[in-house]
């Protein structure tokens, strides 16, 4: 028996045995943790389609990279940009809306970069840009991800209640003179860095779900802001490290299987708060009844005296 106990303790510790899960274990839970605490900005500030629309348009930035001998993030960075400042531009000089732009600039950005990946030769896999490569970082790359997420952190607890004065009511944070453009473009370039950061190991494609998943499934779970970030790093944190354990014995790809559990919590919980909900209003129908009914009883006995 001891001996069985002993080789499904060693079973289930294996993953830990070898470098290369702990460099996946630490990547993803940095890029975990900055992708949870924007996911609740761009989810209230109903951004979700410009995080799809930058993680798509940086392909184009990392062939120019490449070609131009410059780190993948530096590219990846300024292609993330001129997406975010193109569609700000494009909006404020057109009668059309944010969200049409949005589609316009990132399809535009996605294929050049799938022009220039069939005209450049390039060392770079197009599976590992676009679904990421978790199991083939490096220290380094480890390294990049934690000071992306320090960055981005930071950041947050400088600025974090103009952000969410800024995220709630544009107007009002304008009217109590906070600086609209900083905080706009300011959250436009972490949400870049977040996107850079999660490149190698989720890749541009799977990044869009950690951005918007986490920040949907707090929102329904609370109506506090400080709860909804702390369910939301809970939730990303806990996922990404189960998936990349999970991916070893299921023999997965590890940011697939990250996603698949978030989608897995907020069925979940969309059919939780939905219950809720229902039993909710059920309750306060009840107690409605009840408070009319005795409200009548008093009137019926005046009317039998």
């Amino acid at each position: 028996m001891i001996s069985l106990f002993n080789s499904g303790l060693e079973t289930l510790l294996l993953p830990f045995s070898f470098t290369f899960m702990h460099q996946a274990f630490m990547i993803v839970l940095l890029v975990a943790i900055p992708t949870s605490v924007l996911s609740c900005f761009l989810v209230l500030k109903g951004w979700s389609l410009m995080g799809d629309a930058i993680s798509h348009s940086v392909l184009p930035g990392v062939i120019l990279a490449y070609v131009l001998s410059i780190p993948y993030a530096i590219g990846a960075f300024a292609a993330g940009m001129f997406c975010a400042l193109a569609t700000g531009f494009i909006k404020d000089n057109s009668r059309l809306k944010e969200d049409t732009v949005m589609g316009v600039v990132f399809s535009s950005m996605f294929g050049l970069g799938l022009v220039l990946m069939t005209k450049v030769e390039t060392g770079v896999h197009l599976d590992h840009i676009l679904f990421g490569d978790v199991l083939g970082v490096s220290w380094t790359d480890v390294l990049e991800a934690g000071g992306i997420a320090l960055l981005v952190i930071s950041f947050i607890l400088f600025k974090g209640r103009d952000l969410l004065v800024f995220v709630f009511d544009h107007q009002h944070a304008k009217a109590i003179g906070l600086p609209v453009n900083l905080l706009h473009y300011g959250l436009l370039s972490i949400l870049s860095l977040t996107i850079v950061g999660a490149l190698k190991a989720v890749g541009m494609i799977l990044v869009v779900a950690m951005l918007i998943a986490p920040g949907a499934i707090a929102f329904l779970l609370t109506r506090k802001f400080q709860s909804m970030m702390l369910i939301a790093l809970f939730i990303s944190t806990l996922t990404s490290f189960l998936g990349v354990y999970l991916s070893f014995f299921i023999d997965s790809a590890p940011a697939p299987t990250i996603i698949m559990l978030m989608t897995l919590i907020f069925i979940c919980v969309f059919f939780y708060s939905g219950y809720q909900t229902r039993r909710t209003s059920s309750l306060l129908g009840s107690e409605n009844q009840q408070a009319k009914q005795q409200g009548l009883a008093p009137t019926k006995e005046a009317c039998a005296e």
